[in-house]
């Protein structure tokens, strides 16, 4: 299109030269005539004066004429330079807006593939949202590499085909499918769906306390961590040793000792998955639901291995089997077989490990005590002299202290005292200096709260000083 442009401006151009030879030709011809009749006009001379005259007047009339020739010559080349300099400004705007326009085309081209796709993208979803809904179906059996047997939702048993996008290696019996709704024909293979709750077992965010929170069980924290955490980080070493890595650890002691966070810190200290749950959680109302629950629980652990399972409060569902008089015995004794198969049943569990803690390790079944489920049982006991002096050292972390606490005496006036009472003693004696508006706990501050913990676990009264608000 430029070249087209710059073509009609050189004929322009050409255009405006021939008539300015044009005008000038009309001149030279306007001066002959001129001169013509100046001549024809006179009489013929008849004297050299005469001739003279006339020589001069038509010299006179001449140099006139080329005067105005020159202004009007002069007048069309300043005529001829402006048209000349607003052609090529056009020529230039013109040019300007054909690249403005040729710039445009290219963007609208491009918009218009961009919404093209979008609306076949549309067009798509419309037809997907019209489409029928699917059936869901469970694979039962395989009859060949293109038919299979299902059951629908609905119940009834049908033999139809896969389609062939589905690979024939992935059709097992048991597996979750969609059925088309007027040739049942299988359209896609669906994930295994687990219980919402097995889900919520899951721990997402890892617990703060680590090893060096816990205070007074060296010997335990060394062996659990030989049981659970070095397997997962050092496999090599049962490897080389020829040995299987323990399966399980239980955790028993009496209340406040320990054991929870023992778990949670094993959690915080390992990259596995870590899933908790309470024992009590596994009984459910109805026949088979506590065994499914356990079962989706061992397979998500399984699926998402390497994975560690901690059931709190195992006794709720792992008492001893007695005769069961009512049908909630029976539903905790089938929730327990189902726990027992999961453990160390027929299917090997994988990269999976248990913690359980208890504190009533007098009435668990003999079946989930034996090794091969809880390989390692370790007992948290209640803390001696050293174990309170560190139990208070790490609760103490934190607290504003007075340098003249004496931690170990303490330590000697709390026998008998568990992990949670010294927390509950470091927290009453905080209060007491809060109650007394001091800068820092004092030594007295500890005793006043190891009575007043001591009467409290008596559901005795207290006759303290001072009062919180006074």
């Amino acid at each position: 299109m430029s070249t087209e442009w710059s073509q009609s401006c050189g004929d322009a151009l050409t255009g405006a030269f021939l008539q300015t030879l044009l005008m000038q030709y009309i001149y030279i011809s306007y001066l002959r005539y001129k001169m013509s009749d100046t001549l024809h006009q006179s009489t013929e001379p008849q004297t050299p004066e005469e001739l003279y005259r006339l020589y001069r007047a038509l010299s006179e009339e001449l140099r006139e004429q080329l005067n105005q020739i020159g202004t009007d010559k002069h007048e069309l080349e300043v005529q001829m330079m402006e048209r000349v300099g607003n052609l090529e400004s056009r020529n230039l705007e013109l040019r300007e807006q054909l690249r403005q326009i040729e710039a445009d085309k290219r963007y609208i081209e491009t918009q218009k593939i961009r919404y093209e796709r979008e609306v076949r993208k549309l067009k798509s979803e419309s037809e997907q949202l019209r489409s029928p809904p699917l059936i869901i179906g469970t694979v039962t059996d395989i009859v060949d590499a293109n038919r299979v047997i299902v059951r629908s939702s609905a119940g009834p048993r049908f033999m139809v085909r896969s389609s062939p996008s589905i690979n024939a290696e992935d059709l097992k019996p048991g597996t979750r499918c969609t059925l088309n709704q007027q040739s049942l024909a299988i359209v896609e293979l669906l994930p295994n769906s687990f219980d919402s709750q097995v889900y919520g077992m899951e721990l997402v965010d890892s617990p703060q306390e680590s090893y060096a929170d816990i205070g007074g069980l060296k010997v335990q924290i060394n062996e659990i961590r030989e049981a659970v955490e070095l397997p997962l980080k050092r496999p090599e070493l049962f490897l080389r040793i020829g040995i299987d890595p323990p399966k399980g650890v239980l955790l028993h002691g009496p209340p406040g000792t320990g054991k929870t966070l023992l778990a949670k810190a094993v959690a915080h200290e390992t990259n596995a998955h870590f899933m908790r749950i309470v024992g009590s959680e596994l009984v459910q109302k109805y026949i088979g639901e506590g065994a499914r629950l356990v079962r989706e629980l061992f397979d998500l652990a399984k699926k998402k291995a390497p994975t560690i399972i901690f059931i709190d409060e195992i006794d709720a569902v792992g008492a001893s089997r007695t005769e069961a008089n009512t049908s909630g015995d029976r539903e905790v004794q089938r929730t327990l077989m189902q726990l027992l198969a999961g453990m160390d049943g027929f299917e090997n569990r994988g990269d999976v490990k248990i913690i359980g803690a208890t504190n009533r390790i007098d009435i668990l079944d003999k079946a989930l005590l034996r090794p091969g489920r809880f390989d390692r049982i370790i007992e948290i006991p209640l803390p001696d002299e050293e174990g309170r002096r560190s139990i208070l050292n790490v609760h103490c972390r934190s607290l504003t202290v007075d340098e003249d606490v004496d931690l170990a005496e303490v330590a000697r006036r709390t026998d008998g005292k568990n992990g949670a009472d010294l927390r509950a003693i470091c927290m009453e004696a905080g209060m007491f200096a809060i109650r007394k508006d001091r800068q820092a706990i004092t030594n007295e501050d500890f005793l006043a709260a190891i009575n007043k913990v001591a009467l409290d676990f008596n559901r005795g009264s207290t006759d303290v000083e001072g009062e919180m608000f006074a």
